[in-house]
């Protein structure tokens, strides 16, 4: 680790929550993983969902080894300030398009499926009648 400790506000780690720049904060520590994105064993998608916040629990939950632990150390970039930290964490729900649906397909669909079922059981009756 470096011998200088740089100390950021939470705030500025807030704004690293990309693919091409994402930082972590695990156990008070600062950590900026953009290097090892594409290398991380659970995927890119698991680290950004830590990313820009205080993913101590989330990395504990998943019980690293201590090889993993280890390589943490080239990624260090400093110390989180505590009292920049939120005490509670407030759920934002992603941001995506409202979901509109056209039923019509849906209705032609529900209307013609069992009308083509009836047809076809009356064309194997047809067929399969002995006379």
């Amino acid at each position: 680790m470096a011998t200088d400790k740089k100390l950021f506000l939470f705030e500025e780690v807030e704004k690293h929550n990309k693919i091409k720049d994402c930082w972590l904060i695990i156990s008070g520590k600062v950590y900026d993983v953009t290097p090892f994105m594409d290398e991380h064993p659970g995927g890119d998608e698991v680290l950004l969902s830590a990313a820009g916040k205080d993913g101590s629990d989330d990395f504990e939950d998943v019980g690293h080894s201590d090889a993993a632990r280890g390589m943490m150390e080239k990624y260090y970039i400093g110390e989180i300030d505590p009292s920049t930290v939120p005490t509670k964490r407030t759920y934002i729900p992603p941001q995506q398009a409202p979901h509109t649906h056209d039923n019509t397909l849906i209705k032609i669909l529900q209307f013609l499926v069992p009308l083509l079922i009836l047809g076809f059981a009356l064309v194997v009756r047809h067929y399969t009648k002995k006379d």
